[in-house]
């Protein structure tokens, strides 16, 4: 109950605030001619300010109870005042309230001021500025306030709600205006038709910049996860949007290209009466489905985003994707063959309106043509989708579930996919088709992280691939998954080199917890946003050197924002350990070491030793460096490189060039999709 109250007291007050601040500008805009203000629509117009003013302070008090209920958990409190007060004082949002009932208030006294004085032009444009304040404080409670606070992530959002509000708003003007034509059969009088024609020659731009921004909002929202758009309360509730403002698109055209004019044809009695009558009831449409839109559009605000909604049951048996089906032959040729025929499709209704095609020839060529080419683009898009398809995975792609899912995958997989995921296990001839090459392929990229699941689940019809429901728990197939995921990146990653390749980042490494022996702790995550850290992978005593050179080094790297995480590779008890580790100024993993020895070698393949086949070359030594921001940079293997770490004013440019670089992209998720 108290979730519709407060959807209610948000519509309510922001349908007010818009309809103030549109009607404004729909005077400021019309008032050019004085004699405008004497009018009786201006005159009704204006009379219905300080009622809408007063919605907007009782709803912003709707908002304050409910917000007070909800963030405490205790519905009474809604009821309470100093309730209200202590989510005032101690919450931003409270604060932000604060600032729009401030706001609110200045405009109840700037409309009061304007109520009780001789009207002039520049006194509806104050009034437009002081209603542009309480949504422009608005659009920093919504989704942007999840945003870094700037003028960069603010500005599309609160221009969205201004530009709404300057045509939303102007609706009821316009609805008064028509209405108040006293003799249906007789044209509009000149001021009335001047008001109109000055409000429909900005509509449409400001409806143009109004999608704009709008499509700027929703791709902020949604990112890559465009499926949710069918699966998700977010995603249908912009499809709604996109609904109704097309059929208001298509209003607002007729209304501007016929209705309007017919009501100023002196001579011809019977297009005045059809084109009133169309006008009115037209224009009333709209304006009930616009605030159903304000009603959508406040709902959407409070909605977790598309690309935070959890698809636990995807409901289709497809999805489209470019990535798996782009190289499949044909593709290319017929989803350019539909864009061709899409672009035909605008072009048809150009002309339509141009020549003044009749009515079943304007809609049927372009639906047509549309028609046609969403059947000829999308099906070679489409591959096969399951329940679990968009699932995130409930299991952080870290070193303990990667080194888990090693585990159960050389149990489980390697007689049929091999040792390597390479698909040429013992079994591998005996099956057709043959297994999947899950090393080389590009089937992570291809395919999520959900599909994996539910193969690793159900098995694969026709292929002789079984299900290990009942072998594996859930967790545990989670932990294969992330393995496979591993696997493909670590192949991936046979690009990377010692030289750290600028503006580049691309590659999220396992995340790892450790324990070290001089007492310390963390996690990888600990230092993003603050320093680089260089994993380095030993084997004792082979790397004694390589250690000797880091530990008189050490003092220069730390100078160069990096620290030093060594990981042993080979079996060396708590005594060895220490004595390894006697002299050294960094630490030396003890717990977790494994894990993160057995998700790191993963990446251990270059151009030059692809190594691919039989079990495996695992190196005696590895190095990698993390940047700042969490992305694995670069990699040193003494014995595959020709030049490397062991020149160490090279290892130090490779360290002024991380530090040099600015955050271009956001940290790796730490799960697959």
């Amino acid at each position: 109950m108290i979730e519709i109250v407060a959807a209610f007291a948000r519509w309510s007050q922001l349908v007010a605030n818009l309809i103030i601040f549109g009607s404004c500008i729909f005077l400021a805009i019309a008032g050019q001619e004085k004699a405008v203000f004497g009018t009786p629509w201006a005159t009704r117009l204006e009379r219905g300010f300080p009622w809408l003013a007063g919605i907007i302070l009782i709803g912003l008090l709707g908002i304050l109870a409910t917000t007070a209920g909800e963030a405490t958990g205790v519905a009474a409190n809604a009821w309470r005042p100093d309730a209200w007060l202590e989510v005032v004082q101690q919450t931003r949002m409270g604060q932000m309230w604060a600032a729009r009932a401030l706001f609110a208030l200045v405009l109840l006294g700037a409309i009061l001021y304007i109520r009780h004085t001789y009207r002039v032009r520049w006194h509806y444009i104050l009034g437009a500025v002081t209603a542009s304040l309480p949504l422009i404080a608005g659009s920093l409670v919504s989704h942007s306030a999840a945003e870094e606070i700037s003028v960069i992530s603010i500005f599309p959002y609160a221009l969205h709600i201004l530009l709404a509000g300057a045509w939303f708003g102007a609706l009821p003007a316009f609805l008064l205006i028509i209405f108040n034509k006293k003799e249906s059969d007789k044209p509009l009088d000149l001021l009335s038709t001047e008001s109109l024609k000055k409000f429909s020659t900005i509509a449409l731009p400001v409806m143009v910049v109004l999608m704009l921004t709008g499509f700027i909002i929703a791709d902020r929202m949604v990112e890559d996860d465009y499926h949710a758009l069918a699966a998700s309360a977010y995603g249908w509730l912009i499809n709604m949007k996109l609904m109704l403002l097309a059929i208001i698109l298509v209003i607002a055209y007729r209304a501007r290209a016929k209705w309007l004019p017919s009501l100023t044809q002196v001579d011809y009695v019977e297009q005045i009466q059809r084109g009133g009558q169309q006008l009115k009831k037209w224009v009333s449409i709209e304006f009930i489905l616009a605030i159903i839109m304000v009603l959508c559009a406040t709902i959407l605000s409070n909605t977790i985003p598309a690309k935070h909604a959890i698809v636990e049951n995807w409901p289709y048996s497809f999805r489209f994707s470019i990535d798996a089906t782009w190289n499949e032959p044909n593709t290319p040729l017929l989803v350019w063959s539909g864009v061709v025929l899409l672009i035909l499709a605008a072009g048809s209704v150009w002309l339509g309106i141009k020549n003044k095609w009749e009515i079943k020839k304007r809609v049927g060529i372009p639906a047509s043509l549309t028609i046609a080419s969403l059947a000829i683009a999308l099906p070679p898009l489409a591959v096969d989708a399951y329940p679990e398809t968009y699932q995130n995975t409930p299991v952080p792609f870290d070193a303990i579930s990667i080194s888990n899912g090693s585990i159960l995958f050389s149990q489980n997989c390697t007689s049929c996919h091999g040792p390597q995921g390479k698909g040429n296990g013992m079994l591998a001839k005996t099956f057709n088709p043959p297994p999947a090459d899950l090393l080389t392929e590009p089937h992570t990229a291809r395919h999520t992280a959900g599909d994996f699941f539910h193969w690793l689940t159900y098995g694969i019809a026709e292929t002789g691939m079984p299900g290990f429901s009942n072998n594996m728990s859930e967790e545990d197939r989670w932990d294969v998954v992330n393995y496979m995921h591993g696997m493909s990146r670590g192949y991936q990653a046979r690009l990377l080199s010692p030289m750290v390749v600028p503006e580049k980042p691309s590659i999220g490494p396992p995340i790892f917890s450790y324990f070290a022996h001089d007492g310390s702790s963390g996690y990888l995550k600990d230092f993003r946003q603050k320093r680089n850290v260089m994993l380095v992978l030993f084997t004792w005593p082979q790397s004694q050197a390589r250690l000797q050179e880091l530990i008189a080094s050490y003092d220069k790297l730390r100078e160069l924002n990096t620290v030093i995480l060594a990981v042993p590779m080979n079996k060396l008890d708590q005594q060895e350990i220490m004595q390894i580790a006697a002299d050294m100024p960094f630490p030396v993993a003890t717990e977790g070491a494994e894990e993160i020895k057995n998700s790191y070698v993963l990446y251990r393949r270059t151009l030059t030793h692809p190594d691919i086949l039989g079990e495996g070359v695992i190196p005696e030594h590895l190095e990698f460096l993390v940047d700042r921001f969490g992305y694995l940079r670069a990699r040193w293997i003494p014995d595959r490189d020709d030049s490397g770490w062991d020149n160490m004013d090279f290892l130090k440019q490779q360290l002024v060039q991380l530090n040099s670089e600015k955050e271009i992209l956001p940290p790796p998720r730490d799960h697959v999709h």
